[in-house]
């Protein structure tokens, strides 16, 4: 907590920020601020999570801290002390090692009542820190640390912050080496990223240092750790990802709830010295059951539900409703808990026996399963995408289509799919859609005038590995025609004419539910919307709706597929576009009468432009940041010039089975009509409304679905409901034959890590056996 009375200088505010940046998530946190009186610097009423959300937000808060009043030790420390008693904080890791650090100037008193009163058993330790140039007596808060087994520090500049902070984790230590043996047990970290962006975790042990001299007491550090790291893609090889299907997964999670190996784990953030911490509640949308799963799996027990839940396509811009099965189990020799996730149609699978050689597969289908793959072949068989998986180890993956098909083509001509350095499984599943979709190819071509082909595959822009494509996987969730766009571009006013159309292949082989292919085409606008528009002319008509047709100055004819839109009457199509863009006040009616149910959510894992404050004050209003020449000379800035922050999203999703819906738009002096249906067996609706010319005091603020800038959720509200999360399995806080001895120096070398700087005079009270 901080002193801050009309002495108190800011070297003090910066030293509380660093400590606070510091302190690993595992641990709870609270700040309290004093002068005459004592208050809880933020909103939080009691101890919170150390993680990055919440360490952000305190720092705010000590940055607003302003000097006044006069230093008061008592209502300080009593405060501390009850936020460590309270009821709200006694859970997990809370309940281990308490500490209260001082950051302050120096004052007169030594609270010594208050000591007495709430720490008499000495099992809250008092670290204090003198921080700035002075002539405030130091014996106080000397005192204060060494009576209650703690540590106390002189800062006087902001150089020595960093250098000598974390000099209190050796008393802290002790306990610890005093276990000895119990305490030397592997422990595993968060997710952190490398240099190169490569996601790791550590499995760590301590090393201790135990020295005995004569006739005096026994010396006991923590030298350090011996650490191996893991990288997370070796342990997804072991896995066998393509027998899950394109929306099966697993994940591993640890005691504080973060998950690693999760498909939603993705940090852009590149300053790879912060860990990568991802709560499985924010991986994947929250519900009642998923948190039950987030508990059991954190307690370490082993189960299984299914649960009906809405998942997030895989470009993020829609929401399905969904059922999956978790199955979860804890990790034996770890603190984790391992958990496989498949829907329905993914708990079994077919096992493909096609041959032992290439000519036994060749044999197969009437030898079109390799010659489909054969580029000679195209005119015959269609354009053909492998996805780019490692099928053999001596085979690497291209981004390069043509390529890689004619690398994977040259390959099985030499060698066998069954050779020992290929993944036999997958080489045969290839070979065996490769024969089922050449005869899909034939039959499509019957239906040439509403559908593009590709004569060298140009104009596929989906990617080419299904399990990471949206239009893909979402089909197989969905038992209707699935219609996906491309993306409008909102920067160049760019669309394109064709849409593509998918549905997922149902199979039930004795009772067994199977999804094992998606089939697609894609749709050419104008040839459709021309055939559309002649299906609803009515010949001879005269006064009434004859129909819709383009540019009609009138009628307003849509084709809405949720996030995309085929205006029938533009003059100029707008193929992606979010339809709450074009019309607004439409979108909003038709979210308020249900037809669609908005949703919002947060990445926790996006990077934005930093920010920095503004000259007049420190609390003042933000300004963009503009980087110097000495930070674009700096070797390191592009990878640091970005910072973590939370981005907003919004999906819209039906969420009931009504497929009409009419209205009026009353507007200030003009009204529009409009009509809504849901299309049978597809996930698109049509709309016909009066045209916006006939209305136009009827403009409303564009509703945008583009992802956005977000302070996220109120950290105080979360605060409130506080997520499971276990503690150690053994605590190191054993203190009571602990006496304390006070070491003054300026520049000595110790027999253990302490280093002290020349000219700067140091006072530890430190704690030895």
């Amino acid at each position: 907590f901080n002193d801050n009375s009309t002495t108190h200088p800011p070297p003090s505010v910066y030293l509380s920020m660093i400590i606070q940046q510091l302190i690993p998530p595992p641990l709870s946190i609270c700040l309290v601020q004093f002068n005459d009186k004592a208050m809880k610097a933020a909103c939080f009423q009691n101890l919170v999570q150390a993680n990055v959300r919440n360490k952000r937000f305190l720092k705010d808060a000590v940055r607003n801290i302003s000097a006044k009043g006069i230093t008061n030790y008592k209502g300080g420390f009593e405060l501390a002390f009850e936020q460590l008693s309270s009821l709200n904080v006694t859970q997990g890791r809370a309940l281990c090692n308490k500490i209260i650090m001082l950051f302050t100037d120096g004052g007169e008193e030594r609270a010594q009542e208050i000591f007495q009163k709430y720490n008499a058993d000495k099992k809250v330790r008092i670290f204090t820190f003198s921080v700035g140039q002075h002539n405030y007596d130091k014996g106080p808060i000397q005192w204060m640390a060494c009576t209650n087994k703690g540590y106390y520090y002189e800062i006087p500049s902001i150089g020595a912050i960093r250098i000598n902070t974390q000099e209190y984790l050796d008393v802290l230590g002790r306990p610890m080496v005093k276990a000895n043996n119990k305490a030397k047990q592997v422990q595993w970290t968060n997710v952190y990223q490398d240099a190169y962006y490569i996601m790791l975790c550590f499995g760590l042990i301590p090393l201790f240092l135990v020295c005995f001299f004569s006739q005096r007491p026994q010396n006991q550090l923590i030298l350090g750790v011996m650490a191996i790291d893991v990288s997370l893609d070796d342990i997804k090889r072991l896995t066998p990802r393509f027998t899950f299907g394109p929306n099966g997964y697993y994940f591993a999670i640890d005691p504080n709830g973060y998950v690693l190996l999760h498909p939603n784990l993705c940090p852009k953030n590149p300053k790879f010295q912060e860990p990568v911490t991802l709560d499985f509640l924010d991986a994947e949308l929250e519900d009642e059951i998923k948190v039950e799963i987030r508990t059991n799996m954190i307690r370490g027990e082993t189960g299984h539900r299914t649960v009906h839940t809405l998942v997030k396509s895989q470009d993020e811009r829609y929401i399905d409703r969904s059922e999956r099965s978790y199955t979860y189990a804890p990790v034996k020799g770890t603190d984790y808990s391992l958990a496989l996730v498949l829907p329905v149609y993914s708990l079994h699978y077919i096992h493909t026996t096609i041959g032992d050689t290439i000519t036994q597969a060749k044999s197969f289908c009437s030898s079109t399963v390799s010659e489909s793959l054969q580029e000679d072949k195209f005119e015959e068989y269609g354009y053909t995408l492998i996805a780019p998986r490692e099928y053999c180890k001596d085979l690497k993956p291209s981004k390069n289509n043509t390529e890689f098909l004619m690398d994977f083509n040259e390959y099985i001509d030499r060698k066998t799919p069954n050779n020992p350095l290929c993944n036999v499984d997958l080489v045969n599943r290839l070979l065996l859609d490769a024969g089922i979709t050449s005869d899909l190819v034939k039959q499509w071509r019957d239906q040439m005038p509403m559908c593009v082909f590709f004569s060298a595959g140009l104009d596929w822009t989906e990617d080419p590995e299904t399990y990471e494509s949206s239009f893909y996987k979402r089909s197989l969730d969905n038992d209707i025609y699935i219609f996906t766009p491309t993306p409008y571009q909102e920067d160049t006013n760019m669309t394109e004419d064709s849409v593509l159309v998918s549905r997922a292949v149902n199979l039930d082989i004795d009772g067994v539910r199977l999804k094992p292919a998606v089939v697609g085409v894609k749709l050419d606008i104008n040839t459709w919307m021309t055939n559309f528009i002649n299906a609803t002319l009515k010949m001879n008509c005269k006064d009434e709706i004859c129909g819709c047709q383009r540019n009609d100055e009138c009628l307003f004819c849509v084709h809405w597929i949720l996030h995309v839109q085929c205006a029938c009457t533009s003059p100029h199509l707008q193929i992606g576009q979010f339809f709450g863009m074009i019309d607004p006040i439409l979108m909003v009616n038709l979210v308020n009468m249900s037809l669609f149910t908005l949703n919002k959510t947060y990445d926790y894992q996006s990077v934005c432009d930093p920010k920095r404050e503004s000259k007049g004050s420190a609390a003042g209003l933000r300004s963009v940041y503009v980087p110097t020449i000495a930070d674009i000379l700096n070797v390191g800035w592009l990878a640091s010039a970005a910072e973590s922050c939370i981005t907003e999203q919004t999906q819209y999703f039906y969420d009931n089975e009504e497929k009409s819906f009419r209205g009026t738009l009353d507007c200030e002096n003009c009204s529009r009509m409009f009509h809504a249906e849901k299309l049978w067996k597809t996930n698109l609706v049509f709309v016909i409304a009066d045209a916006k010319l006939t209305c136009m005091s009827c403009d409303h603020k564009p509703l945008i679905q583009a992802e956005q800038p977000s302070e996220g959720p109120d950290p105080c509200e979360m605060a409130e409901k506080p997520r499971f999360r276990k503690g150690p399995d053994a605590c190191f806080d054993n203190n009571e034959r602990v006496g304390h001895v006070i070491i003054l120096s300026s520049s000595v070398d110790f027999p253990h890590k302490h280093k002290l700087l020349p000219g700067i005079d140091i006072l530890h009270c430190m704690v030895q056996q």
